[in-house]
This record gives C-alpha cells, sequence and structure tokens, in this order.
C-alpha cells in the first residue's frame, strides 16, 4: 500500500482552520438531533417510541401492497411495513399507540389469518414495549455513549497525557454526533442498533487515533529540532498508508453487508461506513488539531 501512496508530504495541519468549520457544523447538526431525540421529536424505533411490532412469515410470496390494504381494511393505522421479499416475510410496527400492545399485536394477526388463512401464515416474533420502558431505554442508550467517551478520555489520557486524551474524546465525541446528525437529516429510524453502530463507531475512531497519537508520541522523542506543527504534520503523513488501508478494508466489508445483508441490517451497516470516513477524517483533522492548540509552547500552535 505504500508503494501506491509514496512518502506524501501533505500539509494536514495547515487546513486545520477549515477542517474546524467542518466539524462544528457536523457536531452541531448532531447536537440538534440528540436533543431531538430527548424529546421524543426524532424519528425513534419502537426500543425508544414505544409500540409494537410483529414479523410475519408467509408461506407463499405476498405482495406487500395486499398486506398494507389488509391492515387498513381491518382499521389498523398509522403503521410501518417494512419486506423482507427473499424470505417472505414482513415487519409490521406501530409507535405509540394508545391501545393496549398486547391487544395491537393479536388483532394484526388476527387480521392478517382472516384474510391469507392462518395455515399461510407464521408469526416469527412479536415485541411490545411501553412508552415507559422505551423512555428507560432512551435514557440508558445516552448513559452508555456518555460512559464510552469518559472511558476514552481516562484511557488515553493515562496512555498518552491529557491533552492526547481530549483530542480522542472530542474527536469520539464528533464521531458519534456526525453519524447521529446525518441519521436525523436523512429520516432514519434512531433505534437501538443504531446505538449499537455508535458504540462500534467509538470504539474503530479511537483505534485510528490511537495509531496517529503512537507516531507523534515517538516523533517527539527524535525529532528535538522540528517544531510540533512539523512533528504532527509528519506523523500523520507517515501512517497515512496505514489509516487509508485499514479504513478501505473496513468500508468495503461494511458494504457488503450493506448490499447483501438484507434489510435487517441495512440501517447498521450504512451507520458503520458513514462512521469509518467520519472517523478517518476526525483521527487527522480533529483530534491531531486539537492536541497542537493544547499544547504549551509556542511551536505547537504555530508553523
Amino acid at each position: 500500500m505504500r508503494e501506491l501512496i509514496k512518502d506524501t508530504k501533505i500539509d494536514f495541519m495547515g487546513q486545520r482552520y477549515i477542517a474546524f468549520t467542518v466539524t462544528a457544523i457536523l457536531m452541531l447538526i448532531g447536537l440538534v438531533a440528540t436533543v431531538q431525540v430527548a424529546r421524543g421529536s426524532a424519528n425513534l424505533g419502537i426500543d425508544f417510541a414505544g409500540g409494537t411490532a410483529v414479523q410475519i412469515k408467509f408461506n407463499t410470496p405476498i405482495s406487500l401492497h395486499d398486506v398494507r390494504k389488509t391492515l387498513e381494511d381491518g382499521k389498523i393505522t398509522a403503521f410501518d411495513l417494512q419486506e423482507l421479499p427473499t424470505e417472505n416475510k414482513v415487519l409490521i410496527s406501530i409507535k405509540k399507540s394508545k391501545e393496549n400492545l398486547g391487544d395491537l399485536s393479536k388483532r394484526i394477526i388476527s387480521v392478517l389469518s382472516q384474510k391469507f388463512s392462518a395455515g399461510n401464515i407464521v408469526v416469527d416474533s412479536t415485541t411490545e414495549i411501553g412508552p415507559k420502558v422505551g423512555s428507560k431505554l432512551r435514557e440508558d442508550a445516552v448513559r452508555a455513549v456518555i460512559a464510552a467517551m469518559i472511558g476514552i478520555l481516562i484511557y488515553i489520557a493515562f496512555r498518552f497525557q491529557v491533552r492526547f486524551g481530549i483530542g480522542a474524546t472530542i474527536a469520539t465525541f464528533h464521531d458519534v454526533l456526525a453519524v447521529l446528525g446525518i441519521f436525523y437529516l436523512m429520516g432514519k429510524e434512531i433505534n437501538l442498533m443504531l446505538v449499537s453502530a455508535l458504540l462500534i463507531i467509538a470504539g474503530y475512531s479511537l483505534t485510528d487515533t490511537v495509531v496517529v497519537f503512537d507516531r507523534i508520541r515517538e516523533n517527539q522523542r527524535t525529532r528535538f529540532k522540528k517544531t510540533k506543527f512539523e512533528i504532527v504534520n509528519e506523523s500523520i503523513n507517515e501512517v497515512l498508508s496505514r489509516t487509508i488501508i485499514t479504513s478501505l478494508t473496513t468500508f468495503f466489508t461494511a458494504a457488503a453487508l450493506f448490499a447483501f445483508g438484507g434489510e435487517v441490517i441495512h440501517d447498521f451497516a450504512l451507520a458503520i461506513m458513514l462512521g469509518i470516513i467520519v472517523g478517518t477524517y476526525s483521527s487527522v483533522f480533529v483530534a491531531s488539531p486539537i492536541v497542537l492548540l493544547l499544547g504549551k509552547d509556542k511551536a505547537f500552535t504555530n508553523k
């Protein structure tokens, strides 16, 4: 990979103020999304909003239009349909229903059984989450992400220095907010699967950042005559080939899941793909510049 890229001398730190602007925009969008999720105003899945979900398997191929019309004729409203055509499965979900959730799932099954005959359908699963449970899950998800950020700060501060810990934490926080904000703008469903993806992204971002920090620390011990601005720039260029090949291989893996993994993990794979992109960006343009800005000597902030 290094032979393909050669030895680069890109002035990454010279573009740090442009990067800070992009970072601020992404984090602002993410913060807005976080507030909307906390208020329950985003497109929350039943994990967080409460509701019921019934997964039905048909023994013969069925039209999604027929399922939709059957439910509407049965006076079932405000539902979402998700089809798994290769398996003849349909996921029916209804959020924030005032009706008893157990009765609602039974009514969905009853309406479909009358139309398609009970022998033609198999109930794979039913999920029922009340509003209070959904709210508790939402709070727990936020706590999990915050706990991960604190853990990252402590780990990096212990392994390197406090300024490195702050840089890594802000970069990781940026990645989580960026992906959440993009999902919010796209109108994607915010659910526990997305939270799992965000925690994976946090771990990936940290790993990529640590590689850059390791090289910076090594070069600080040997390149005494150079400014720390130059050391950081050279360190990023030296690990650039490793960063690119790691990002590409993980991105292609996530892309394969996105293309061939089915609807169930479609959004999960999309979140991982976005996280790899913003995680690679933040390792170079967020974490490293913050380490520069928090340096004690003038050489740490000036070329």
